[in-house]
C-alpha cells in the first residue's frame, strides 16, 4: 500500500481537492482509501447516541454497525495521539492510502496553497513536501507546482511518483 499526503494551512481546500482526486483515482481502477487528521476537538459521536452512551460509560471501544458499513471509535483517555503509522495499520490494504493533514509527518506530500489565504508556504521548512498543488504561479518553488484545478495532472503526479501510474487496480 503506497501512502500519499495532502497537506496545508486550514482553509488552504485540502478537502476540496482529496473530493475531487478520489473519483479521478478511483476511475483509473485505483483502490483508494483516505485518514482525514481533525482538529482537536473533533467529536462526531453526539449525547443521546448508544454509542455516546456506552463511551461515556467507560468503554475503550465501541465498533457500530449496520449492512452498509462499519466504524470503530477508540477513546484515548490517557494515551497519545496516534501517530500515522498507527492508523495505517488499522487500514485495508488499498493500492493508495491518501493523507488529510499529519503535516509534519515524515511522508510525502503534495501542499495545497491558495493564494486568498495570505499563508506562508510550508514547503520551504519540509523536505517531505514534494509538490505544490496552487492557484497562483510560485516560480521560486524548487518542486513541482501544479494548478491546484487541474486534477488529472495531480493525480497524474501522484501515481508517477508513487510508481502506481503503471500499475492501477494491482494491490
Amino acid at each position: 500500500m503506497k501512502i500519499f499526503g495532502i497537506a496545508g494551512w486550514s482553509g488552504s481546500g485540502k478537502t476540496t481537492l482529496l473530493v475531487r482526486l478520489i473519483p479521478e483515482l478511483t476511475a483509473r481502477g485505483l483502490k483508494v482509501s483516505t485518514i482525514k487528521h481533525a482538529h482537536h476537538g473533533f467529536d462526531f459521536d453526539k449525547p443521546g447516541k448508544d454509542s455516546w452512551e456506552h463511551r461515556t460509560a467507560g468503554a475503550t471501544e465501541v465498533m457500530i454497525t449496520s449492512d452498509n458499513r462499519w466504524a470503530l471509535m477508540r477513546e484515548l483517555r490517557d494515551e497519545a495521539e496516534p501517530t500515522l503509522a498507527e492508523c495505517a495499520a488499522h487500514m485495508s490494504d488499498v493500492d493508495l492510502l491518501l493523507v488529510e493533514g499529519f503535516k509534519h509527518e515524515s511522508h510525502d506530500k503534495i501542499e495545497v496553497s491558495r493564494e486568498a489565504t495570505g499563508k506562508a508556504l510550508l514547503q520551504p521548512d519540509d523536505p517531505h513536501i514534494v509538490a505544490v498543488a496552487s492557484d497562483a504561479g510560485l516560480p521560486e518553488v524548487s518542486v513541482p507546482v501544479i494548478h491546484i484545478d487541474d486534477i488529472k495532472s495531480i493525480a497524474n503526479f501522484i501515481l508517477d511518483y508513487t510508481g502506481l501510474g503503471s500499475n492501477a487496480g494491482a494491490s
